[in-house]
Order: C-alpha cells, then structure tokens, then sequence
C-alpha cells in the first residue's frame, strides 16, 4: 500500500523556540563584541602613546582618532579609539599635566546596529537550515513542526492487504470480521442501538502476524489506515508526545471512516508508578494520559476504530484496558500444525519449487515456529538453492534451512582433537539412544558431529509427530532423562564428565524446578504453587515482594529438584549401560560419517525405537 500526501498546517514560533533566538543572539552578540575589541582611552593617553613611540597606525577622523599600539598593556587590546580635543587646548591642559577626555555624543545608530547585524545573521542561518530541512523532509521533518503527528496514511484506493494474504490464525480472523463488517456497513449496528468497541488489542508472541492482520483489516474494509508506532510519540521535549497523540486523532477524524494502528503499544502505554526510579511524572505519562483522554473523547460511531498491538500486555496499564477503551483483546497466537502448513502454502506461492515439497511433514518438524519464522525458513530454503545453482528449491533445501535456524550456522573449520571428537560423538549417541528407547520421546532426526552455531559442537534434532499442549509427569522426567543422556554417556564410557553438557543440565534443571514450584508434581511438597508464571509486573524489582516460602521450604523444593534431577540422570545411565555394544557401534560410526540419520542410527540399533520438539540438543 502506498502513503498518501497528507496537508500539514503552517509552522507555529513556540515558547521554546522564542528562547532559543534570544540566546543566540546574546551569544552572537558577545562573539561580535569579542571580534571588535576596541578600547575607549582617553585624549591625554592617546598623547602620552604618541610620545613614547608606541602607536604603529593611526586613522584620524573628524571626531574620533583610531589606531593600533605596537605593545599593549597586560589585558588590554592592541585597538584603541579616542574622542579628539582641540589641539591648542590640549597642549594647553597637557602643559599643565591634567588628565582629559574628549566628549561623545551618543551614537544611538551604531548601538542598534551591534544587536541588528547579529540578529539578521542567525534568522538567515536559521531559514537557509529551516528551508534545507523542509525541502528533504517536508513539513514534518521541520523542528517547528515537531508536535504533529508521524502517522503514515495508506489509501484505500490503492492496492492493500486482505484477508487472503494472512493464513494460520483463522480465529482473530474471525474476531476482526465483525470489525470490517460495522466499517462497511455501520447502520447495521446503529439501528439496535448498538456500537462498536473504541479499540480493539492484539496480542501475542512477536512474529505472529499482529500488523499483518491489522492492515488486512483495512485492506478488507476499503478504508484509510494510519498507522504508527508507540515509540514515535516520545521525543525529549516535554509535552511533544501528548501534542503529537491530539494530532493523531484530529487526522483520523478528517480521514473517517478510518483505522488508527498503533504498533508496539507497550513503549507507550507501560504502566504508571512501576518503578520508583522514574517518579510518576515524566513525559511518557503525559503521553499515555492524554491517550487515555482521546480514548474516552472521541465518538466510535463515526467510523473511527482503533488497533493495536503488544506482545507485553503484563506491562500495559489497567486503564487502557477497561471498557470503553480497548474494550476487545484478540490473541494472535502461535499457528497449530494446520495453521502452519497454510502460512507455508502461502509463502511459497512467490518461489519457485519442486512439486513433491512435503508441506505437511515441513508444518511438523517446525512446532511453536511463528509466521515470521516459517518466512524466514521458506526464503533461507530459496538462497541455499540459488547457492547451490539449482533451478527449483528442493526439499532437502528446506531441510538444510531447518536446521540452519534451529543449530545454527554449519561450522566446518572447526576442527576437533581426535579425544575431543569422540566424546561428542559419544554424547550426542547416549542423546539418541536415550531417545530411542525411552517411551514417548519426540522421534531422532538427525544426529550429527559437525559443529553448529556459537558453542555447539554436535547436535541431535528431534521432532515431534503431533501437536502438545499438556505433559504429564511421567512424560516430564522422560524428557529429562533425553537430556541427560549425553552427561550420563560420558560419565560411563570416559568416567568424567565435560562442559558440553551445560546447555542440558540449564534445560533440565528449569524442568524440574517447575515441576516442584509451579505444577505441584512434587508428594512432599504437595498440591502447592510456590511459583506463579513469572512476569514483568510479577518481579520484585518492581512489587517489592520476595518469595512467598520460607526457608525450610526453599530447603524442600532444593531437595525435590536435586532429587529429580538424579534419578533422571541415573536412570539415563542405566538405558546405556544397558545397551553399551549398542552405544559403542553407533558413536564409532558417527565418528566415520560425521552425520547419521534416523534411517541409519535405526540400522544400527536393529529395531525401531518408540520416539516426537524441532530443538537440537547441542553437546
């Protein structure tokens, strides 16, 4: 969509900018008066100068002698001027040793001159500045134009997004409908007394498609669509971000029927007096203030709806949130297997790919991945077989940029010490193997000994089959033992452990310390949550709360984990001591070919193991 001109109203001098001038006109002032130091010295001085062979020039006038000294005194300017006195009257009182000076009459000219030429210099430095940034910018880009609003305006009349260019999250869909629905035919709703909600909140995890979905809105209902960004209303200036949110809603009323988007709401919409630092009175509250102000003023029958979108709704003050201002939230949440397959569908619509790509396999090895994410996988797909000269993207293309995404980058010169080699090799098999016997761990993919990313030296890649939304307990501690199992092949085969199992050991920790502090799954501590979902509002930093246990509680939940922790660990141990020879075959073939599939490790173990997420498990 493209953005239309939108008329700005002339520059009007502020308070602020008034001060300005008048400074720097006292500052250019004090500069001219520098550059013209002249001293005033009186008649008989003058004489005395004469008569000691100091003067090196001299200008004589009708009035008044200039001239310059060969030697100045300590602080004094080499420029002086004096009033002339008759000459026989001043040899007459230098006679006589009297000390005089000739009379000035005011020359009230040259005085209004001083403050004249400096002020005529600034304006015209000023204009020539003004007018260079007005003409690269255009009004808005003027200083005096700074408390008018940064909205862009897209036109309806021009090509916009739809319905159909937004795929996976059928449901806010769904919810927005209604929305383009009453901006196309708003009597529809009037007519029962009804109207719509002033504003409606999109939210959910960054990527999902919230602006994506705001514009398709205004694409489907043919109208206006403003849109900016909660950080454009913050400047340094005191009282600009309320001035540009006035502007904001005076444009949406001329353009109605319209849509204002705010993007990134939470930059300005954060809560008042969260932190005790900043006080409750800084410019970003007289912002959200007057917002809040717009929100209860304006009229939603006459087409105006307001979106927007957070991914950090914890942090937005309660009272954006109250009927009668955001009255709807929508969630844009991360899109399901199906949501998934869709959002690939569409992208793959402007590349040029085989026909066998399997959509549905690629919407399952890519769980909790975003629309921006699949984006990105699908245009990563496209320059790995530009990079490799191939006419059509391929499904090994897409694979590769899989694991490009989720490893990390290949790294090919990092070269190993044979030792070094075989305990990953022997790591990312006690992975694997851990994996392939344990009942309902995610299926192996690919296990591989080549190194990845910043600081992984191997990976094993797992996928899921399905879709999970609970785990139980059972399930919980089969996941740890999968992450253990690399430690507890180490601690088996080379009786030490290394440092490549840090990554595991953080993983498996948070599994067990939510286990005992958040789901209760812990007989000795009980049904208790001693930890709530933790969030930004929720730390203490800014509640002022601690922890709501005491310290033999601390003391239990410490155990529990420790005690989770180990039997998961042992438990990984004994899967392997049970199948060493197993262990032993496939790490040295994994030291061959540096690279073994679900196909291959199969072969080797001899039987198809129960195995279902697309992370690595980096050594």
């Amino acid at each position: 969509m493209a953005e239309d001109e939108v008329k700005k109203p002339a520059p009007r001098m502020t308070g602020w900018l008034m001060f300005y001038v008048i400074c720097g006109i006292l500052l250019l002032n004090g500069v001219w008066s520098q550059v013209r130091a002249v001293e005033r010295i009186p008649y008989s001085q003058f004489l005395n100068y004469v008569q000691q062979d100091n003067i090196s020039q001299v200008e004589v006038g009708a009035r008044e002698v200039a001239g310059r000294l060969k030697t100045a005194p300590p602080g004094k300017p080499h420029d002086f001027v004096t009033v002339r006195v008759d000459p026989e009257l001043s040899h007459l009182l230098a006679a006589h040793h009297i000390n005089f000076i000739g009379a000035t009459e005011d020359n009230w000219l040259r005085t209004i001159a001083s403050w004249v030429v400096p002020a005529l210099i600034f304006f015209g430095v000023w204009m020539l500045f003004l007018g260079r940034v007005t003409d690269q910018s255009g009004s808005a880009g003027s200083i005096m134009a700074i408390g008018q609003s940064k909205a862009r305006v897209y036109s309806e009349e021009r090509p916009s997004v739809s319905f159909a260019d937004v795929a996976g999250i059928d449901e806010a869909k769904q919810e927005l409908q209604e929305v383009v629905t009453f901006l196309k035919e708003p009597e529809r709703y009037s007519r029962l007394g009804g109207r719509m909600p002033k504003g409606v909140l999109l939210i959910g995890p960054p990527g999902t498609g919230k602006t994506l979905l705001a514009r398709a809105v205004a694409g489907e209902a043919a109208v206006p669509f403003l849109s900016i960004s909660g950080s454009e209303f913050v400047e340094m200036f005191v009282g600009v971000g309320a001035a540009r949110v006035r502007d904001l809603f005076v444009q949406a009323m001329k353009h109605a029927p319209c849509i204002i988007f705010i993007d990134e709401l939470d930059a300005l919409g954060k809560a008042r007096g969260i932190s005790p630092i900043t006080g409750s009175h800084d410019e970003k509250e007289q912002t959200l203030n007057q917002l809040l102000v717009e929100l209860d003023g304006f009229d939603s029958r006459k087409g105006v709806i307001i979106l927007a979108a957070s991914n950090r709704t914890e942090i937005l003050d309660p009272a954006l949130l109250r009927a009668g201002r955001f009255d709807r939230q929508v969630l844009v949440d991360r899109p399901d297997r199906k949501g998934r397959s869709a959002i690939i569908k569409v992208h793959m619509k402007d590349i040029v790919a085989e026909q066998n790509i399997a959509i549905d396999d690629l919407a399952g090895m890519t769980p909790g991945f975003t629309g921006a994410d699949l984006a990105n996988l699908v245009n990563e797909a496209t320059l790995l077989a530009a990079r490799r000269g191939a006419r059509r993207v391929a499904m090994l293309d897409f694979t590769e940029a899989l694991e490009r995404i989720v490893a990390g980058l290949e790294k090919k010169n990092r070269l190993l010490s044979p030792h070094e080699r075989k305990v990953v090799a022997y790591h990312e098999m006690g992975h694997a193997l851990c994996a392939f016997t344990v009942p309902g761990s995610d299926p192996v993919h690919k296990v591989s000994i080549i190194s990845r990313g910043i600081g992984a030296l191997g990976y094993t890649l797992q996928r899921p089959t399905e879709d999970r939304f609970l785990m139980t307990r059972q399930e919980l501690n089969d996941k740890m033992t999968v992450l253990l199992g690399g430690r507890a092949a180490e601690m088996l085969v080379f009786g030490d452990v290394s440092t490549g199992a840090a990554d595991d050991l953080s993983k498996a920790t948070d599994i067990a310390h939510n286990m005992i502090t958040r789901y209760g799954m812990s007989p000795e501590l009980g049904p208790v949550a001693y930890e709530t979902d933790p969030g930004f509002l929720q730390s203490k930093i800014f509640t002022g709360e601690g922890r709501r246990f005491s310290e033999d509680s601390a003391r239990l939940i410490d155990a529990a984990v420790k005690e989770l922790s180990e039997k998961a660990f042992n438990r990984a141990k004994a899967v392997l001591q049970k199948q060493r020879d197993v262990l032993d075959r496939a790490a040295q073939r994994l030291l061959e070919k540096e690279t073994l599939s679900r196909e291959e490790i199969q072969e080797i173990i001899g039987r198809v193991g129960p195995s279902n997420s697309a992370r690595p498990h980096a050594a």
